[in-house]
């Protein structure tokens, strides 16, 4: 659905993931419909349910297409079973113990699974239920009727839920749902660094495996724009320990970053060059972050009875190693393999940790950009930026003046191009007035703007739908009108003619008329009259 519609519920004018492009290539809700047609033509074949729409629709969750809050999508699907996380490790013992003869339901005790359980199993969870973190017993989560009818009973289950994210002290969760309910066995252990312990399952097993890295051959050679975008660029990393409330990475990756070598980097590399179609040039070389490789915590001990959501939010963890050493190291090897021309960075900065790394930030500027580089303050008001779990804006601005020094060091003319996102929870028409400030004394003009969308599971979500804040339990605003939303947006775009009649309209809405203008501290101009008016 999010690849399909926009944030104002209209359809995208092009799909990334088809040939050419085309939309409508694919149904609404596919993980559903592949899953009941499968069903249909195998009666007798267990279903097994994996990806990222499943991942993120394991429990009940607001769906911001329908506007209503659906149940687990493993009910809808008809599927035996769901692997939750990115599933590596969970899909290898589900084939190895079903090879080895056992049936999908005996399945019952693999991490990053979920199956439905019965009502008198269901009542044995709920007779003793967890009441702390080291008991290892079942939360249970408020029901789906509950949540449909109480949404302070869906802010509570969203926040039970992510404390229960951990790998290290994660706990099973179940949530009933009439006369069934899921359970959830706590997240799959993640992927080893490197090439691992002997008989483990690590990161560089899993990229040295043969890719062909082309699209299926049953395209006929169209192009698939998403493919275009990521074929020559490395992935160096998972997993995310910023706990962005609007971002749902580490609900499917988890937040513990987990690493490639270096020489299995530069083995993909290596491969790479032997692409007809490679001319040198990496596109990119990050994850989900840019510069989380080999940050980790201290202490294995620490991380795995850790129950923060997030190791940089209020600050940087004081048991986190921030050494961007490693990174650097790697950016410096595979720049000097041959046949690699040039090697950027498009993944998005973490700028609160490149602060701390001067040398890193040097790097950056004088090898790793093209001009232009990506980086995400989001907004500039500190209640949003709160509810966000971003770092203020005084953090990006001190980046900013070190990646400009850098690059004027490096003799290079380059630019940050700040994203910024409207209609977040949290965000009044008067935050978007102080970002749209921010933005003119700061010389800025944000071509990529994003308009908030909830997508399942994450915090915002939970915020955009119940109005509460699930990590406090208090209230939140939250613009939930398209028409808000696309105000909001328009303040953001205050430079932009085709954008002027909405941002008037903001303005005045908020009751800031003295912006409408053509002094120097005005945002737009006042309504042209007509000639001979």
């Amino acid at each position: 659905m999010l690849n399909r519609l926009t944030a104002q519920k209209k359809n995208r004018g092009e799909d990334q993931y088809s040939p050419g492009g085309r939309t409508s290539s694919r149904p609404d809700r596919a993980t559903i419909v592949y899953a009941q047609r499968c069903r249909e033509a195998y009666p007798d074949v267990p279903i097994v349910l994996g990806g990222i729409e499943a991942s993120l629709r394991r429990i009940a969750h607001y769906d911001y297409w329908s506007d209503k809050v659906r149940r687990s999508i493993l009910f809808d699907a008809k599927a035996d079973l769901l692997v939750f996380g990115m599933g590596e490790r969970p899909i290898w013992e589900v084939a190895d113990r079903m090879r080895r003869g056992e049936n999908v339901s005996q399945l019952r005790d693999v991490r990053g699974t979920a199956y439905l359980v019965k009502n008198d199993e269901a009542k044995r969870h709920e007779a003793d239920p967890a009441t702390r973190a080291a008991d290892r017993k079942t939360v249970v989560l408020p029901s789906y009727e509950e949540v449909v009818a109480d949404k302070k009973a869906f802010a509570l289950m969203s926040r039970n839920f992510q404390l229960e994210t951990n790998p290290g002290n994660g706990r099973p969760l179940l949530q009933r749902h009439g006369d069934r309910a899921i359970y959830l066995n706590p997240p799959a252990l993640p992927l080893e660094d490197g090439e691992g312990a002997a008989g483990s399952i690590a990161m560089d097993e899993l990229y040295d495996l043969p890719f062909v890295r082309a699209p299926h051959p049953m395209y006929g050679g169209e192009k698939i724009p998403a493919f275009e975008t990521v074929k020559h660029s490395i992935v160096l990393m998972r997993g995310c320990f910023g706990g962005c409330t609007f971002c749902s990475i580490t609900e499917h990756e988890g937040r513990v970053i987990q690493n490639r070598s270096k020489a299995s980097v530069l083995r993909e590399i290596r491969a790479l060059r032997r692409q007809g179609d490679f001319r040198g040039t990496i596109t990119d070389l990050g994850g989900p972050t840019a510069n989380m490789y080999s940050l980790k915590c201290k202490s294995e001990e620490i991380e795995s009875k850790c129950r923060r959501l997030s190791c940089v939010h209020p600050g940087v963890c004081e048991n986190l190693k921030t050494d961007h050493g490693p990174l650097i190291e790697l950016m410096r090897s595979v720049r000097a393999e041959d046949g690699v021309k040039h090697v950027f960075i498009a993944s998005g900065v973490r700028y609160d940790l490149a602060e701390l790394s001067p040398e890193y930030v040097s790097e950056l500027a004088a090898h790793h950009v093209g001009g232009q580089l990506s980086v995400a303050p989001e907004h500039v008001s500190p209640r949003v930026l709160e509810k966000m779990k971003k770092p203020g804006i005084e953090s990006y601005e001190r980046f900013q003046n070190m990646f400009a020094c850098a690059s004027k060091d490096a003799g290079k003319e380059q630019y940050d191009i700040p994203y910024f996102i409207s209609g977040h929870p949290g965000s009044t028409m008067e935050d978007m007035i102080e970002l749209a400030l921010w933005l003119k004394k700061n010389g800025k003009r944000p071509r990529q703007v994003q308009d908030f969308i909830p997508t399942p599971m994450s915090m915002a979500a939970c915020m955009y739908w119940t109005g509460i804040d699930p990590l406090t339990m208090t209230p939140v605003y939250t613009a939930t009108g398209l028409r808000e939303k696309k105000l909001q947006k328009a303040l953001l775009l205050y430079w932009n003619p085709e954008q002027w009649d909405l941002a008037r309209e903001a303005l005045r809405e908020a009751g800031r008329g003295d912006l409408i203008g053509r002094g120097p501290q005005a945002l737009v101009p006042p309504e042209s009259r007509p000639r001979g008016a």
